[in-house]
């Protein structure tokens, strides 16, 4: 079928640039191409034009925000990631946060939460990409919260939990509506950890989180994770917890799983207040426990400087 050649002229300016600009990343010139790999490329340049998907390269390009945190955590990088929960926080206060992220060397924006109503969402999305080379990464509460505005999404699976539901059935749910989005899709195996206290995540799951008193069952759940092929571990205390994940069970999860992971659960900020550690050496003590990405709420911009200090203190994480 590819045996007629396709005229170069039969191909518009645009298709022309399109072609250009996939063969200049992949690494191919026009003029050393075969016939055959000519025509090949003029269906596909013609398949452009007809607005069809490029699938290697949309791919290539989807990967490149889990490409940038596997290339971090082979390299001992650590990061800081903002989790702004669109339900939580007016333009005012997303302005400032952007302005804060960019000034203080934050590397990810985290966008979700257990409920988000209305169109907050999209508005969030579209306020941080206007302002912000940030990434924007969905971290999400619920089958609806799919933008493909955003760099990524977190695909998450309840690993920890027994809730059918959350552990492959809204997944099924969602799978249609992330494929056509084009949004790159991170599978995540999401773990829960107990906080010491009901959290919102909890209620919502309708599951029990793992005891923060054995490091072994969090680390046979990311192990479990691992296996199945998942791609990255988040542990979360859950937004409400009075306590920080301990540094033990993380440090366990990173001996026995090869995964990134993330760390989250505003215990980072209520630990620091109720035991009087700083919340700067708490996010240090999880980094140099095993984490990958900390991940702190928008609650940050009660104490902006925090900001700053949390950022500095991941990133002098040393391993």
């Amino acid at each position: 079928m590819i045996e007629t050649e396709t005229p170069h002229s039969a191909f518009s300016a645009e298709a022309e640039l399109e072609w250009k600009a996939r063969a200049d990343f992949a690494g191919v010139q026009k003029s050393s191409c075969s016939k055959k790999e000519t025509v090949l490329l003029g269906y596909i340049l013609l398949s452009c034009q007809q607005k069809t998907l490029f699938l290697p390269l949309s791919e290539t390009m989807r990967n490149q925000v889990y490409q940038n945190i596997a290339a971090d955590h082979s390299k001992g990088l650590k990061k800081f990631a903002v989790l702004i929960d669109p339900d939580e926080v007016d333009a005012k206060a997303l302005n400032q946060l952007v302005t804060l992220g960019n000034e203080n060397h934050v590397d990810y924006f985290f966008v979700g939460g257990s409920l988000v109503i209305g169109d907050y969402l999209d508005t969030t999305i579209k306020t941080l990409k206007q302002q912000t080379n940030i990434p924007v990464v969905i971290f999400p509460g619920s089958i609806q919260q799919v933008n493909p505005n955003a760099d990524a999404l977190l695909f998450l699976s309840l690993i920890s939990g027994r809730n059918p539901e959350l552990l492959i059935g809204n997944q099924v749910l969602a799978a249609p509506y992330v494929k056509k989005s084009g949004i790159e899709a991170i599978s995540t195996g999401y773990i829960l950890i107990d906080g010491g206290a009901p959290t919102t995540v909890s209620y919502i799951s309708n599951t029990n989180p793992i005891p923060s008193d054995k490091p072994e069952i969090a680390a046979c759940t990311a192990m479990a994770g691992e296996l199945l092929g998942m791609k990255l571990i988040y542990m979360d205390a859950g937004s409400g917890a009075k306590r920080a994940i301990p540094a033990e069970v993380i440090a366990a999860v990173h001996k026995h799983c090869d995964l990134p992971i993330i760390v989250g659960g505003t215990g980072l900020y209520l630990q620091a207040i109720v035991s009087g550690i700083r919340t700067p050496e708490k996010a240090y003590e999880t980094c140099n426990a095993g984490a990958d990405i900390v991940v702190v709420g928008n609650a940050i911009e009660k104490d902006t400087s925090l900001i700053k200090e949390i950022s500095f203190a991941v990133h002098s994480v040393t391993v």
